[in-house]
Parts: structure tokens; C-alpha cells; sequence
């Protein structure tokens, strides 16, 4: 075999990702892997030329002249004057550092006296993924104690932790776990809302943390965005009034107990349009008129400034090319002058080095813009600090604009009371680890479950079921708390997550189990389906639908639900082919193009992502022992659903929208509806015979991202050595030929790094418990590609290589082309054809990737995908 390459180097993004993502594999539950180590590069790319009409943009008598929810006092107004005019620069820029805990020590707080800092999603205390309350607050203590320590920077201003608890206290085991946004808002009850937050901010405390970076109060306008579950729905109203809700249950009602001791500070995110972007992107550009700017993207806000909202995040998107990071009228005219806005804003995860012209290190625009808080995980925290003492010091950020941004950090802590308030470790609630998944938050989360579900389809009235009847439980996500969960819940992604990491919680099985036995029916649980003729049931209950994604990482090109891959399909049809009723519960962080698994289902709940008290959907699915409804259906769809896999913006009108906007209208089903078993049949929309068609004429054969920027489904990640073989499911793992660590090469933990040690040979690679079929790359000039780096010459093979089920596997020596550019990213691009030749069967691919190696090297690698157009990237092999 001879191997012909041409390298060529892919052009970097401009996208950064906030949270950390720890969790890479599902499949056997074991191992761990990296952490990020390097700040992403100087953003160069320019801003998109998207010129628009002066009429269209920056005409602030759109927006609304809110009255601010607190009145200014004269004698806290008086206490941040006299601490300012203390402050030395140092001591005022290192208030507007917000660092990571991975990336600081408690001797760098004692030294800096940072303002705050936060975990990002799937960082805990000693980066232990199981740490304990006490754990939480140990860390919470010890430097808040350090803050407050004035011998090394003179200052003893206390500092604030800052946590996404976006449905709960999600970075905690044990916590309860509610409802995703987009579940909430099918609930349309904002007094339900206010107590979900109440109970979130309790449970917030138990761990000595004071801030919580919720709401997102995003408006939704494509699907195919991967954060669509994050909001409540496409209707600006639910946003607007869900907005005010949840910011008075996490902080209290300005006029009652705001910000005791049993509350937490908010944040209303992203400002501004971060639902709006083109085609879905995450962190995209929105191209919204500003009159849309302000009567949808807008209203989330006016919500929560009415509520008292103490913090707002900017958001990673741009406004017609311009990053809202460093977007002087959206952050300072419109919503610090014209909204009336007296709290801070703080950025997100190193959003300002996304501004062109900035970096991670170093960014005075998004300072001279009205960012008060720089978010800044990983080293660059400490380079950004220096460089913005030397911006303040040369004149670049004025001494005004600094003066201001350390007021508005100020006058937030002193309203919450943190210079009176105990330390951390001695507030009322901390410690209190009763209240963490307590029995009261667990059926307050069961009620939103309940509410949130929306009946689609019932035909022939199969539901409610008696709970006397044989019950099969198929699919993957019966008894599956982590896919139930989605994203953002333990880890960032929500993936490599297992049952036994929800201690307490209820998988959507157990909870059918309980209610079925207890009545004297029967349930079993079959994930494939299949069952003996004895066994065969009166009904088949099947949970199915998304696997876990958040952030960009869930962003897809049409709605589809499955597409090239319909497993779920084939079970419903296989259930319905053997006479029995299929009732199926869809699990989904958006609506998507189901029109087949309508068909092939007699009833069709839309379940969103229930979280951690799956009893809730048996709750409402059967009627009690004696046949009596025991809950109704109420929920109703806050989003339209499509018609068509490509319907993905497809949106309820506004009020004001013309009549010809409203008559384009035209979804599979509208907003607002859902069935309850009260509903007649003409009420209900035909989901039968529905057109399959998914108009895919212009799809060809897409590229298939396996690792890009952190791995998808289903594949998980693994290590090996001549032993054995790990999961990952931590940002760090090593066995005894290697170690794994994530990296940042561009974004946040987008590459890994392996640093082989050469006693054996080692391997990294992906895997699925299930075999995929990739015949249709095999059979085109498709190419399995990565990006990837060296820093020192291979003496010996690099194997890259893909396997099939029953171990069979090729693998291909790229030593050679990777020696070719030390030191320096290049892609290498292998054709499948290397890989053809027997026993390679691509109809059966369960390992697409691997490396392995018994050198003693270190290898990074990133972006791993089967490329349908290679090009001239490509490694040629010649027989």
C-alpha cells in the first residue's frame, strides 16, 4: 500500500463555547478525559459587511424607557463612592475578572481579590464530578475568606460565585432536576415558575454560592439552533412574563424579601437576539430590524428589569456583523441609559475574544462598550487583567468607564448584603443538605413535568391506560435520567452520565413500573422491544428522541428527526406490525420532522426533557386503580410544529404582523395545541397518513462530524491499552500506555491532547454500542479526516484506523504525513478506500476513529469528520 498526501490547514473559527465540557463517553461508563489548558488565539476575522438602513438600526425611541425596579438610596449611592475613591486600579480592574476554579487558586484570590468567579458547567470542587455539598462549600469558603483577606491586595471586598443553574441546581448529584425552558413554557404558568426558581435558589445556597446566571429568556425563531430547548417559547409574551417570574422567585420580589438570605442574585441571558440568528447558528449573526429586535428579542428583558434583575450576560451572537460583546448602543445606550439597567453586565465565556481586533488576553473595546465583568476561564485571566490595568493606565479604557463598572459590581453586593452577610460556610441554608433533591422541590418538579407534557395524538382514545395492564417499556430512553435530562445537567453536555449519578431522581420506566404494580398490572422493560409470545403486551409505551446536547454542539441543518438512521422508526413499526397499541412519548429539546413516527403511533406525547422526576409522565399516561383520570393533559405547544424537515422558522405572528405574514402561517401543527382527554375528535389535528416525503431531493450525501468540537452521537470516547479498554467521563484519564486531557485550540475544549508514553501501545478513539452503516460514504469518494499536531518526529507508526462489529478493523500509518509538519496544526485525510478491503464490513462501523501508537509522543487531534469532498486533502491509496 502506498500513501500519497497533500495537506492543506483549516481555516479557524471565530466561536467560543462556554461551560466546560468534561463528559465524552456514555458507552461503559468509565475512565475520564481533558481538561482546557490553552486561550484561544487573537480573533482576526473581520465582522460581517451586513449594512443596513439608518431607520433600521441604532433608533433608541424604539425601545422602552423603563422605570428602574429599585429606587437609587442616597447612602448606598454614598458607601460605593467612598469605597471607589479608595481603590486603587489594580484593585478596581481585578473586580471585573471573573476566572474559572480550574484556572485559580485560593492564593490567586488572596493576591488579586477577584470580584467573582464561577464554575462552568461540568466543573466541580477538586474536579470531582461526585463532590459533595460539603465539598461545594469548602471551596466556597476558602475563598471567599481569601477575597475578604486584605494583607497581600488591601482590599477586602467580598467576592461572588457565580453557577449555571439553569433547571435546577444541575451541577450537583442529588439535586432536583426540573424541566428544561422549553417544557416550562408548553406549562404556561409563571406562578409555577416563580416556585421552581425559589426552590433552585434554595438549593443554590446549600452549596455557599450567591449567583445564578439564569434566566435565558431567548425567543427562539429557528429550530434548528442548538439552545432551543433553553427557551420558553417562541411567543415574546410567555418569555417577557416567565422572565419576570423566575428572576422574582431566584432574587424575591423587590417589595418582599429581594435578596434575604434565602435568595440568590440573577441573570437575565443573552443580550441581545441570541435566539434569532441566521440559520440557527449558535453564536451566529442576527439580522433582525431593530423594531424586531425590541418586540421580540427584547421582551425577555423588559421582564426581568421589571422584576429587579440584578445582572444581564451579553451574548456570544452579533447584530448585523457587530459582536454584542463589544457593542457599545445595544450594552450602554440602549440597555444601561435607555432601559434604566443600574446592575452589571458580565460577559460570557471569553466573549469579548471574540470582538475583532481582541483576544482572550486582552479586549478594551468590550470594556469601552459597557462590559463590567470579563468572564475569563482558562490562563488568559491572568494576562487580561494585566493588559486591562495597562488600558486604564494609558487612557484606552477611561478611569470614568472604570469607575463605573466597579460602581455597578458594587452597588449589586451591597444590595444583596454580602459585606453584612456570614461567610459562605455560616449562611442559614448552607449545609442544609436535606434540602438538596428534598421530597417538596422533587413534586413541585413532578407537577412541571405533569404540566409540561402536550398530547399530540390520541387516536381511539388509547390513553389514559389502566394501570392493570401487561405494559411494554421499549426504547432508549425509558429508563435512561440522563437522556431524559438533556443538556446542562452534571456535566455541560449531559452526556456519560448514568442512572446512578440521579440519586433520587426517576427514570420515565420506574415510574410506569411503580404505578403499574401497584395496581396489579404488569410492566416490562425491553429497550429493543422484543418479548416472548407468553410475554406479549395489551400496550407498548415507547420513550424515545434526542440524545443530549447543549450549546452549539445540538445546532443541525433541518429538522429532521433520525435522518439516515430511523432505529426508532423501525421499533415503532415492528410494536404496531404485531397488533399492538403504541403509545409514543417523544424526548426532544425542540419540535422536529416526525411525520413517520406519527404514522406509526396510535397516541404521541410530546415529553421536551422532563429532568430527573420521570414519574410525572405516568402520572397523566394512566388513570388510577379504579379507571379515574388522575391528571389531565395541559400543556401546550409554546412551539409551532413543522410541517417539513426545512419548516424551521416557522412561528406563530405577532399581533402586529401584516395579514400576509399571518397567512404564510402554515406549521403540521399550530401553536398552542394539545389535546386533553376531554378533546373530540374534530379538536384533534390528523397525524395519520401524513406525507414521509422529506423533500430531500437536494440532500446529498453531508459531511459526518464524529469529533467537532466535542464528540457526537452516538459516539463516545475511549482510551486503551493492551489491558483494556475506558470511557471518558471526566476532563482528564490516563492508563498505563497514555494520558488524555481536552484542550482549547480554537474554542473552548475543542482538540484533545494525548501524550503517549511508550512503555505499549496506546489508543484513542470513538466507539457506539451499536453499529452504524456507512455504506454510503464507502461506496463515494468520502474520507476520514482530522486536524492534528506533533511536536516532535514519530519513530514509529501512528495507526489511524476504523473497526466493525466483531473487531474486525483497518488502520493506516500516517507517521509520515505527520512528521511532514512538525510543531503546526494540518489536516490529514485518509480515503475510506484504504480501509475497504476485508474484513472491513462499513455496513457495520461501531469504531469510525482511532489512533494508537507505542511511540513516546504527544499528539493533538481535532475536528474529526467523514468529509463526502475531500478534495485534494486527501490520502490516496494505491493497491
Amino acid at each position: 500500500m502506498t500513501i500519497i498526501s497533500v495537506k492543506t490547514e483549516r481555516k479557524s473559527t471565530t466561536l467560543t463555547m462556554k461551560g466546560s465540557y468534561l463528559s465524552l463517553a456514555v458507552l461503559l461508563g468509565l475512565g475520564g478525559c481533558g481538561e482546557a489548558q490553552q486561550a484561544a488565539p487573537t480573533n482576526t476575522v473581520t465582522p460581517q459587511a451586513a449594512t443596513v438602513e439608518t431607520s433600521a438600526k441604532n433608533t433608541i425611541d424604539l425601545w422602552p424607557a423603563l422605570t428602574p425596579a429599585i429606587a437609587k438610596d442616597a447612602e448606598l449611592e454614598a458607601k460605593i463612592t467612598a469605597l471607589v475613591s479608595k481603590m486603587t486600579v489594580e484593585q478596581k480592574v481585578a473586580q471585573m475578572i471573573q476566572p474559572e476554579i480550574r484556572d485559580i487558586t485560593v492564593e490567586d484570590m488572596r493576591k488579586y481579590g477577584f470580584g467573582s468567579y464561577l464554575n462552568g458547567g461540568g466543573a466541580y470542587p477538586n474536579n470531582d464530578k461526585h463532590a459533595t455539598p460539603a465539598d461545594w462549600i469548602a471551596l466556597a469558603e476558602s475563598l471567599y475568606q481569601a477575597s475578604i483577606d486584605d494583607s497581600v491586595d488591601g482590599i477586602n471586598i467580598p467576592t461572588m460565585w457565580g453557577t449555571d443553574a439553569v433547571h435546577g441546581h444541575n451541577n450537583v448529584i442529588g439535586a432536583t432536576l426540573f424541566p428544561h425552558n422549553i417544557g416550562l413554557g408548553a406549562a404556561n404558568n409563571p406562578k409555577l415558575i416563580e416556585q421552581i426558581a425559589a426552590i433552585t435558589a434554595k438549593e443554590v445556597m446549600v452549596t455557599g454560592i450567591d449567583w445564578v446566571f439564569a434566566p435565558t429568556v431567548a425567543v427562539v425563531r429557528d429550530d434548528r439552533w442548538g439552545r432551543s430547548y433553553e427557551g420558553y417559547s417562541e411567543d415574546p409574551a410567555i418569555v417577557r412574563d416567565y422572565s419576570f417570574a423566575i428572576v422574582e422567585g431566584l432574587q424575591g420580589a423587590v417589595s418582599g424579601d429581594f435578596l434575604s438570605d434565602q435568595r440568590v442574585l440573577s441573570t437575565v441571558k443573552h443580550f441581545l437576539g441570541d435566539g434569532g440568528t441566521e440559520k440557527g447558528i449558535d453564536q451566529g449573526d442576527n439580522i433582525a430590524t431593530e423594531k424586531m429586535l425590541v418586540d421580540v428579542h427584547a421582551q425577555g428583558y423588559v421582564g426581568g428589569l421589571n422584576a429587579g434583575a440584578q445582572s444581564v450576560m451579553a451574548s456570544f451572537n452579533s447584530w448585523h456583523g457587530e459582536k454584542n460583546h463589544g457593542n457599545k448602543y445595544l450594552l450602554t445606550d440602549v440597555l444601561k441609559d435607555r432601559m434604566g439597567f443600574d446592575g452589571f453586565v458580565v460577559g460570557d465565556w471569553n466573549g469579548h475574544g471574540q470582538i475583532p481586533g481582541c483576544s482572550n488576553e486582552s479586549c478594551a473595546q468590550a470594556a469601552n462598550a459597557g462590559l463590567d465583568i470579563f468572564m475569563v476561564p482558562t490562563a488568559a485571566w491572568k494576562p487580561l487583567f494585566e493588559n486591562t490595568v495597562a488600558q486604564v493606565n494609558s487612557g484606552e479604557i477611561s478611569q470614568a468607564r472604570l469607575d463605573d463598572a466597579v460602581s455597578r459590581i458594587l452597588r449589586v453586593k451591597l444590595r444583596a448584603g454580602l459585606f453584612e452577610k456570614p461567610s459562605p460556610a455560616k449562611r442559614p441554608l448552607s449545609g442544609k443538605t436535606e434540602l438538596i433533591g428534598q421530597a417538596s422541590h422533587r413534586e413541585v418538579a413532578r407537577q412541571a413535568v405533569r404540566e409540561s407534557l402536550v398530547l399530540l395524538k390520541n387516536n381511539q382514545n388509547v390513553l389514559p391506560l389502566s394501570p392493570k395492564l401487561s405494559v411494554l417499556v421499549a426504547g432508549d430512553a425509558a429508563d435512561n435520567i440522563g437522556k431524559q435530562s438533556g443538556g446542562w445537567t452534571i456535566t455541560w453536555q449531559g452526556t456519560d452520565n448514568k442512572n446512578a449519578d440521579f440519586p433520587g431522581a426517576t427514570s420515565i420506566y420506574s415510574g410506569i413500573e411503580q404505578v403499574v404494580s401497584q395496581a396489579g398490572g404488569q410492566a416490562m422493560l425491553s429497550v429493543n422491544g422484543e418479548f416472548t409470545e407468553q410475554q406479549k403486551p395489551d400496550v407498548a409505551i415507547v420513550v424515545f428522541g434526542e440524545e443530549p446536547y447543549a450549546e452549539g454542539n445540538g445546532d443541525i441543518d433541518n429538522l429532521e428527526y433520525q435522518r439516515g438512521d430511523k432505529r426508532d422508526l423501525a421499533l415503532l413499526k415492528q410494536l404496531k406490525a404485531q397488533g399492538i397499541p403504541v403509545v409514543s412519548v417523544f424526548i426532544s429539546g425542540r419540535p422536529m420532522w416526525v411525520n413517520a413516527e406519527f404514522n406509526a403511533s396510535d397516541a404521541f406525547v410530546a415529553a421536551w426533557l422532563p429532568g430527573s422526576e420521570g414519574q410525572g409522565i405516568a402520572d397523566v399516561l394512566f388513570t388510577d386503580a379504579d379507571g379515574k383520570v388522575k391528571h389531565d393533559f395541559g400543556g401546550k405547544l409554546s412551539f409551532s410544529w413543522p410541517a417539513t424537515p426545512q419548516q424551521t422558522t416557522v412561528n406563530v405572528p405577532l399581533a402586529t404582523e401584516s395579514a400576509e405574514v399571518k397567512a404564510q402561517y402554515q406549521p403540521l401543527i399550530p401553536f398552542g395545541y394539545g389535546l386533553t382527554y376531554q378533546s373530540k375528535v374534530s379538536d384533534a389535528v390528523v397525524l395519520d397518513n401524513l406525507s414521509e416525503d422529506n423533500l430531500a431531493a437536494e440532500q446529498t450525501l453531508v459531511d459526518l462530524p464524529l469529533f467537532e468540537r466535542a464528540v457526537k452521537s452516538p459516539w463516545s470516547m475511549y482510551i486503551a491499552n493492551s489491558a483494556e479498554r475506558q470511557g471518558l467521563s471526566s476532563s482528564v484519564a490516563q492508563n498505563s500506555a497514555l494520558t488524555i486531557r481536552t484542550m482549547d485550540r480554537v474554542v473552548q475544549e475543542d482538540a484533545r491532547l494525548v501524550s503517549f508514553n511508550g512503555s505499549e501501545q496506546g489508543v484513542v478513539g470513538l466507539i457506539s454500542n451499536f453499529p452504524r452503516d456507512f455504506r454510503a460514504y464507502s461506496n463515494s469518494d468520502s474520507a476520514l479526516t482530522l486536524s492534528i499536531k506533533t511536536t516532535a518526529s514519530l519513530q514509529k507508526p501512528l495507526w489511524l484506523g476504523m473497526a466493525c462489529e466483531g473487531d474486525c478493523r483497518k488502520q493506516v500509518d500516517i507517521a509520515q504525513q505527520v512528521n511532514g509538519k512538525l510543531g503546526e496544526w494540518q489536516n490529514i485525510s485518509v480515503s475510506l478506500a484504504c480501509f475497504a478491503s476485508e474484513p472491513m464490513d462499513f455496513g457495520k462501523i461501531t469504531m469510525p476513529f482511532y489512533l494508537a501508537t507505542s511511540d513516546k509522543v504527544d499528539v493533538s487531534f481535532s475536528d474529526v469528520v467523514i468529509h463526502t469532498q475531500p478534495g485534494e486533502s486527501t490520502v490516496q491509496c494505491k493497491k
